[in-house]
Parts: C-alpha cells; sequence; structure tokens
C-alpha cells in the first residue's frame, strides 16, 4: 500500500521530534544539531526546518511533548490508583525511569538549567512542566489530607524540587542508588509522605 504523503509527512515530524529529545535530554538545548539530527534520521536539514521553521521552534515543540507526555503519565498514575497517598508514593518513579534509561536527566531540567540562554518560546514551555508538576503534586497532596490546601503549593514546589535535585545528583554519578537514597531520605524527614496512614488514638473519638 502506497503511504500517503501526510502520512509520510507525520512520520518525519516524529522522528525528528523522537530524536531531538533523545539529544536534549542528554545535551540540553544546545546539543541540538540540526545538521546531526537530520543524519540520524537520515534525512536533509533542510526537512526539519521544513516542520520547525527554527532551533527554537524545535526546542519548544520538543519541550512541550515533553510536559505533555509527562502529565499523561502523571494522569495514569492516578488513574491506576485512585490512592493520592499512592500517587505520591510512586511519583518519584517518573524521574527514576529517565535515569534507568541510559543515566539521562529529564529533559526540562537540563533546560531549565540553560535558563539564560533559551528563547523565551523555548522557556514558557520549560516553564509549564514544572508548572503541571507542581499543579498535581498539590492536589495529590490535599487530596490524601497531608497538608491544607493553603499549604500545598510550598510543599508540593519542594518536592518537585527536591526529587529533580535527587535526579540531578544521582546522574553526576551514574549511580540510581543514590536516587533511591535521597528519596528515602526525603521520606525518613517528612517531606513526601509514606504510605503509613495515621491510625486513631485508642479511646479517642473521631
Amino acid at each position: 500500500m502506497k503511504q500517503r504523503a501526510g502520512d509520510a509527512g507525520a512520520n518525519a515530524r516524529e522522528a525528528i521530534l523522537a530524536a531531538a529529545r533523545k539529544a536534549a535530554q542528554a545535551h540540553g538545548y544546545g546539543g541540538l544539531n540540526i545538521r546531526a539530527l537530520a543524519d540520524g534520521v537520515g534525512i536533509k536539514g533542510a526537512s526539519i526546518y521544513y516542520h520547525f521553521p527554527s532551533k527554537a521552534d524545535l526546542g519548544a515543540a520538543v519541550a512541550r511533548r515533553y510536559w505533555e507526555d509527562s502529565a499523561a503519565d502523571l494522569d495514569a498514575l492516578w488513574g491506576e490508583t485512585s490512592d493520592p497517598l499512592r500517587c505520591l508514593h510512586d511519583y518519584p518513579d517518573v524521574f527514576r525511569k529517565s535515569l534507568e534509561s541510559e543515566n539521562r536527566l529529564c529533559l526540562c531540567s537540563f533546560m531549565a538549567a540553560e535558563y539564560d540562554d533559551l528563547p523565551d518560546v523555548v522557556k514558557r514551555e520549560v516553564q509549564a512542566f514544572a508548572d503541571v508538576h507542581v499543579a498535581w503534586l498539590s492536589k495529590m497532596l490535599f487530596a490524601s489530607s497531608v497538608v491544607s490546601a493553603g499549604e500545598s503549593g510550598q510543599r508540593a514546589r519542594s518536592i518537585y524540587a527536591a526529587v529533580a535535585g535527587a535526579q540531578l545528583m544521582a546522574r553526576s554519578r551514574s549511580d540510581i542508588a543514590l536516587y533511591d537514597a535521597l528519596i528515602d531520605g526525603y521520606r525518613a524527614a517528612g517531606l513526601l509522605p509514606t504510605l503509613q496512614r495515621t491510625l486513631p488514638e485508642p479511646g479517642v473519638d473521631h
């Protein structure tokens, strides 16, 4: 069956995004090289510019797809259990997966470190990643009664920053066990809630 032109174009765009995502996770926005990406996908450089008029457009599209995929993963995590405390417990696994895949860093964390050198259109997508995670964490924290509605945003930002930081530290040492140890430390310190629910005190009516 002959492939339609539209299908071929969509496939090429997806291949470019996949290659750019891998490159950005390893080298950041600065590591997005149009010629290298074209060679890796097996197309001409001009073909990349057909889909993405500039490097900034490509970087923004990659970051946008990344946070959209991450948002879908978070929604799926909630859909699997409908238990906000379980979701909070499993949240660090979202960042662990990057380390499991060739010791890669979260793409938006990498780009955030390049913030001063990012085009505005890319900055907005990088910020959206953090916003999505903080909003989800805030929702889970409140739903699980870990904190009040007024405290959930600050706690969510702290958790997001801590988990992203643990990933960065573990990546710099190529040591995923260090990541696990840091997460355990966050739980022991009370930053990350545990699965153990508080039981009523004996003789006290609730």
